[in-house]
This record gives structure tokens, sequence and C-alpha cells, in this order.
């Protein structure tokens, strides 16, 4: 009987992805444990001080903007488009996982913010904005939308560097959202820390899940998914 020959860069990411899953959820539980500490206080003091001090008309204009981009209306907006794209161009195991995964990962943020309920800071925020602070549901939400959407480009293009620019910006985009509501005094630092730990956690999760699901490659691109 012929043996079955093993995928070695197959096996090696998703002992990679798994060794990332515990990595990010020991700095979960790294943040969690320093909450009510002086340290991580003292670390939430200094941020804030630091990004307000950069406090202009057109600054914070700027930052409502870019939180904007991160908010549940408008990631519930892409997200409906994105997923009917992907089924208007047959890619149905894409729509479907974008659409789960955002879904669920909005459940997920939920839950934390009520096993938490950490109140926001008790300063005079530059916006409105209600419900628990920890985990940050901005940084999460969009750290897990648009990490969803880059893994799908990834596995639809084959233009390496369009791929890494296209990863880098986005990267940026969701720095710049978790930045924002630090600004926009909604959030502390160690929030949207925590926001952005449990959001990789639960994206690397999914992604393992769909390429064990697909039994292929993640990086190949697949003439129908």
């Amino acid at each position: 009987m012929r043996k079955r020959k093993i995928d070695w860069k197959q096996t090696i990411f998703f002992i990679a992805g798994l060794a990332l899953i515990v990595a990010l959820t020991a700095g979960f539980i790294r943040i969690v444990e320093e909450l009510n500490e002086s340290e991580i206080k003292n670390f939430d003091s200094a941020v804030y001080s630091g990004v307000s001090s950069f406090t202009t008309e057109g600054m914070t204009e700027f930052m409502k903007g870019i939180t904007f981009l991160g908010g549940v209306k408008w990631l519930t907006i892409l997200t409906a488009v994105a997923v009917i794209l992907f089924l208007v161009f047959k890619k149905y195991s894409l729509g479907l996982y974008v659409l789960f995964t955002v879904a669920l990962g909005g459940g997920f943020n939920w839950l934390l913010k009520e096993y938490f309920k950490r109140q926001r800071p008790a300063i005079e925020a530059l916006v409105e904005q209600d419900g628990y602070s920890f985990p940050s549901g901005h940084s999460m939400g969009s750290f897990i939308f648009y990490g969803a959407l880059a893994f799908a480009v990834f596995r639809l293009y084959d233009h390496t560097w369009s791929k890494v620019l296209g990863a880098a910006l986005l990267i940026f985009l969701v720095f710049l959202i978790g930045l924002s509501r630090v600004y926009l005094g909604v959030h502390y630092p160690s929030d949207i820390l925590g926001g952005f730990t449990a959001g990789g956690v639960w994206l690397a999760f999914s992604i393992l899940v769909y390429t064990f699901i697909k039994g292929a490659r993640p990086w190949r691109k697949l003439s129908s998914e």
C-alpha cells in the first residue's frame, strides 16, 4: 500500500498557527491579570498622555473618521457586501468563512465585555460611547474583519507584492483604529491590546479551521473556493 506523502509546509503552517494562538492567548491572560495592577494603570496613563498631547481640531475629525471604519455599523455593512460579492462570484466557502468569522467574533467580544465588565475611562471623551470597555470592540472587530478579508484575498490572488502591500495597509488601518479609540478617550490602551490579542486568537483559529476543512495550503490560489 502506497504511503501518503507528508506535506511539511502545511504541517509547519498548522504548528505555527497553534503556536500563535497559544502566544496570543497568553498575552491576553497576562493583560487580564494586570488590569487592576499599578503597572498597567501607569502604562494606560502614560500612553493616553502621549496620544492626547497631539489633540487638535483637525486631528480629532481625522480620528473620528478612522474610528468609524471600525464601528459595528460599518463593519456589518462591509461584511454583508463582501459576502454578497463572494457568493455572486461563486466563492461560496470564502463567503461563509467571512460571515461566520466576523459574526461569531462579534459575539465573542460581547461575551468578554459582559464577563469583565470594565468601566470606560473616567475622562471627558471626545465622542459618546456606551457599554463596557474591555476588550475594545472596535479593535477586536476590525482585527477580525480586516484580517479575514486579507486572508480571503490571499486565497484568491497570486500577486505576492500586491498581497503583501494590501496586508500591510490593513494592519496599519487596524492600528489606527485602535489608536483612535485611545485618542477619543473611550478606551484605555490596555483595552486596545486586549482587543488585538483576543481578535488575533479568534482570527488565527478561524483560519486554521478553514484550511483544515478545505484540506489545502492557505497560501495557494484555488480555482474554486
